[in-house]
């Protein structure tokens, strides 16, 4: 009978459980207990948080921002969602794209505001006299300030795959769903996680107007974060204006480091480079993570499922393959139909836009819209002129340095982050008591929080550029001017068309909050769409705001068209690494 053999006490020490499995045992309960704990609220009727009045007392801001942070990441997990599909049809088809891009322009210059005038009557229909509803109404608010960032990402990033891995996803003969996870994903990983962290901090920019919902006679307050802040202005209470910052700063640093900043560790494996960097990410709860036994066993089956799942082919069985390459009917006319049907389609959507506005509003009204648009397009372009001037060699010079773009980007974060409604005290009583323009000094509220969109951006391109080209500029000796003309500017272009492309739009929904503040009962206002839209709100006057989005979407769907779109054509021809 042969001898059974016993496991060394080296092995035995090590299958035990250490402290680091206990710190993550209570981590993990603690998050549990949390979630259940903020969603209870999320599903009581909806009549207990209307008629309950929200409360300025400190006591109530955890509770308050564990609310905030649930409908955060419910929006940023839709958001993924829509990115994953949304931007990869664009990206792998010709047709969609034609239509899809153009879209998301016109969904990304839609202003918050104005999507909550249509949408909150539809989700408090859904889910009558339930709180469920008003919560939908504001995740949806949240997860407009954030998806169409991280979709241009995502896009960008999936047309801009190197040649070279390319070819050799060709050479093994990877199919497409094989090639998208396996070369594209994580090709993309490291932009997608910049971006989603930015696109967490663009929906704090916009979190008031999510959580006090207030359109024409609808108003509901749901507690959390934001909805604390608007009440701290309308009653101003400077004191917890401050005490609401200091929470969000709070939460902020938290997500960071259990949430973020792993997954920037995580994304360092996925840069395209063929010398390592000398600097490498680290992350606390990466580092617990490691050291954890049991969370490594409870991961590792579902990541050996998802790793056999992104392995399957999904080609299609050959007779369809044969028969879609054998069809008779050319491409061109495939295009043709389908421009067709698009056509179609826009012409009814705008003969509705046209019924609508066209009962109440005369050509009066629309040569007013069409003028306060241009001024605000004339305040966005050259705000993002200047903040591109100031930020782009800033956020190189800390792109190219590891350790401190780790410990830049909370601070980024929570600069996105903080919402312009703190500032409307300053900006209010600055403007009233010095006699000040209210259209020049009110602009500086519009890039306050979507400036960031290009320093994120710009890290990231940094933060990625292969250590192989850094290297071989240095033996080169190629400095001064034409290290940045030749070498940085080339490389982080695309990133930085991506990060402008995305504060411009930031830009344009931001007016809506920035060119119409209030401060207790003081409102200054500047001259632009942004106040078009924020009073017509306010009214709850439909046919203005529906013509002040049209209005705004057609001169955003331009500018992109004319500006942004060349240079990113040029970025994808010219400028990628390959």
């Amino acid at each position: 009978m042969a001898a059974r053999p016993v496991a060394s006490p080296a092995l035995a020490a090590r299958a035990l459980p250490n402290q680091w499995d206990a710190i993550a045992l209570f981590l993990v309960f603690g998050a549990l207990v949390l979630i259940v704990q903020g969603s209870r609220g999320m599903t009581a009727p909806l009549a207990a948080p209307v008629t309950a009045a929200l409360s300025l007392d400190y006591a109530n801001l955890p509770y308050y921002a564990l609310r905030t942070t649930l409908r955060m990441f419910a929006a940023i997990l839709c958001s993924l969602v829509f990115t994953f599909t949304y931007a990869t049809v664009a990206a792998k088809s010709r047709r969609a794209e034609l239509v899809l891009i153009p879209l998301l322009d016109v969904l990304q210059s839609v202003p918050v505001l104005g999507f909550l005038s249509f949408t909150v009557t539809f989700f408090l229909g859904l889910f009558p006299g339930s709180t469920l509803g008003a919560e939908c109404a504001a995740i949806f608010a949240i997860f407009t300030g954030q998806a169409w960032n991280m979709a241009f990402s995502f896009y960008q990033s999936l047309r801009t795959v190197p040649r070279d891995l390319e070819e050799v996803s060709r050479g093994f003969q990877l199919s497409g769903w094989q090639k998208f996870w396996q070369l594209e994903t994580p090709f993309a990983m490291p932009g997608l996680i910049w971006n989603t962290m930015m696109s967490m901090s663009g929906g704090w920019f916009f979190v008031v107007a999510s959580e006090a919902i207030s359109v024409g006679d609808t108003t509901i307050k749901l507690p959390g974060i934001g909805s604390y802040l608007a009440l701290a202005i309308e009653q101003r209470r400077i004191d917890c204006v401050i005490a609401a910052v200091v929470a969000m700063a709070i939460v902020i640093l938290l997500y960071d480091q259990i949430i973020f900043r792993p997954l920037v560790a995580f994304s360092d494996k996925f840069r395209v480079e063929l010398t390592a960097s000398q600097t490498e990410a680290r992350s606390l709860v990466r580092d617990l993570f490691l050291r954890t036994r049991w969370l490594r066993q409870v991961t590792r089956a579902p990541a050996r499922v998802l790793h056999r799942i992104s392995l399957w082919r999904f080609e299609p069985p050959p007779a369809i393959a044969r028969i879609s390459t054998e069809l008779p009917i050319p491409a061109r006319a495939f295009d043709v139909i389908w421009l067709t049907l698009v056509a179609a389609g826009a012409a009814y959507s705008l003969w509705l836009v046209y019924s609508f506005v066209g009962a109440d509003l005369g050509l009066a009204d629309v040569g007013e819209a069409v003028g306060v648009t241009f001024i605000t397009m004339i305040r966005v372009f050259l705000l993002i002129a200047l903040a591109s001037l100031v930020w782009v060699p800033v956020s190189i010079w800390i792109g190219l340095r590891p350790a401190l773009a780790e410990k830049a980007q909370p601070l980024a974060q929570f600069l996105a982050a903080f919402p312009a409604n703190v500032l409307f005290p300053v900006a209010v009583v600055g403007i009233v008591k010095l006699s000040l323009n209210p259209d020049i000094w009110l602009s500086l509220l519009i890039v306050f929080g979507t400036q960031w969109y290009i320093v994120f951006n710009v890290i990231a391109g940094a933060t990625a550029f292969p250590n192989d080209l850094k290297e071989a500029a240095a033996n080169f000796q190629i400095r001064g001017w034409d290290w940045w003309r030749k070498v940085i500017l080339p490389g982080v272009f695309p990133y930085y068309v991506t990060g402008a492309l995305t504060a411009s739009g930031g830009s344009w929904n931001a007016a809506i909050v920035a060119e119409y503040v209030k401060w207790g009962d003081d409102t200054v206002s500047a001259h632009g769409i942004g106040a078009y839209i924020a009073k017509a709100t306010a009214a709850g006057d439909y046919p203005r705001i529906v013509l002040g989005v049209c209005v705004m979407s057609i001169f955003v769907i331009l500018f992109n068209r004319l500006l942004w779109r060349p240079l990113f054509a040029y970025g994808e021809r010219k400028l990628r690494l390959s």
